[in-house]
């Protein structure tokens, strides 16, 4: 067999090099494509329907037993479109304490994002119906890729060094007041990001770093409310999110929503409960940055309450 000539077997190199640079920038940029859509677009159930997604402090505030199954996926069929499976789970074990569970199973192309998360909630009473409430989330969350989704070169050191990192400690810390109409809140997310100093920290720009929101409860008889919402949001290396908008129920049955946000989307969602059941469906268009990635997310969430209704 003849040798392949040298100058044949230096072209073949640079081809390789280029081929190896042009998947790592892909493998990077659907990384930072994915955190920009996670953080810019979070699940739509946390501003109206399951506010223990902002907030550690709002576990048990709303029943004794209170366990949710949400599933957002992309409105149209792009491969290998993000997808989201969150379970949150909450249980008021007395007047003023409560335990949660809130597990996220994230996937945006190559990459996955798993997050468990216990948290500890207290609920101290101030007045008649008022409360303050504080809760702490702590526990492990990790980004990796599965070698098996790879159909390129499957061994790469990037993928090496990123699966390397294993899983990692995280927390949220979240504090809010609440009575029978005002309802008041803020949480520090990612504190893990926070207190972080590697400069090569692959994660430390386009992170959640703050979520604020005010609301209001307006009764208009004896079956209808309004609650408009204004939330202020941080994202790390990004300008901060303004979202405003009302949310309208009915006997605490049937409910809708709608939010405008400052990155130039909306968020629209409707929710129904019937005994301790409950269903939401939310659509978000998306972001105006990335909307030509994505025409927006479908969002489901179904839900059982047990027990007595908190204030």
């Amino acid at each position: 067999m003849n040798p392949i000539p040298l100058k044949k077997r230096n072209k073949i190199t640079r081809m390789k090099v280029k081929m190896n640079i042009k998947y790592l920038l892909v493998f990077f940029g659907l990384i930072h494509i994915n955190t920009a859509l996670a953080q810019l677009s979070p699940m739509g159930n946390m501003y109206f329907y399951n506010q223990y997604l902002g907030n550690p402090a709002m576990a048990g505030a709303s029943g004794d037993i209170n366990l949710n199954l949400l599933y957002r996926k992309q409105f149209n069929e792009i491969p290998n479109a993000p997808t989201y499976q969150v379970f949150t789970g909450e249980y008021a074990f007395s007047e003023k304490a409560a335990l949660g569970l809130n597990v996220d199973l994230s996937k945006s192309g190559l990459v996955n994002h798993h997050r468990i998360m216990a948290t500890y909630a207290y609920h101290l009473p101030v007045s008649a119906l008022g409360k303050l409430h504080f809760g702490l989330s702590a526990g492990l969350t990790k980004d990796f890729v599965n070698r098996e989704d790879i159909t390129a070169e499957n061994y790469d050191p990037a993928v090496s060094r990123f699966n390397d990192r294993g899983y990692r400690l995280d927390g949220d810390f979240g504090a809010a007041y609440t009575d029978e109409k005002l309802n008041l809140q803020a949480t520090l997310l990612n504190l893990n990001n926070v207190l972080n100093t590697d400069p090569n920290f692959i994660t430390g720009i386009n992170y959640a770093t703050f979520f604020t929101s005010a609301s209001y409860k307006i009764l208009a008889g004896n079956d209808f409310s309004v609650e408009p919402k204004v939330v202020y949001r941080g994202i790390k290396g990004m300008d901060n999110i303004v979202e405003g908008g009302l949310g309208l129920s009915y006997q605490q049955k049937f409910s809708l929503f709608g939010l405008y946000h400052s990155t130039k989307n909306a968020t629209v969602g409707m929710g129904v409960k019937y005994e301790q059941f409950k269903l939401s469906a939310i659509y978000s268009i998306g972001p105006s940055a990335i909307r030509s990635f994505t025409g927006g997310d479908f969002e489901i969430g179904l839900g059982v309450l047990l027990g007595k209704k908190k204030q």
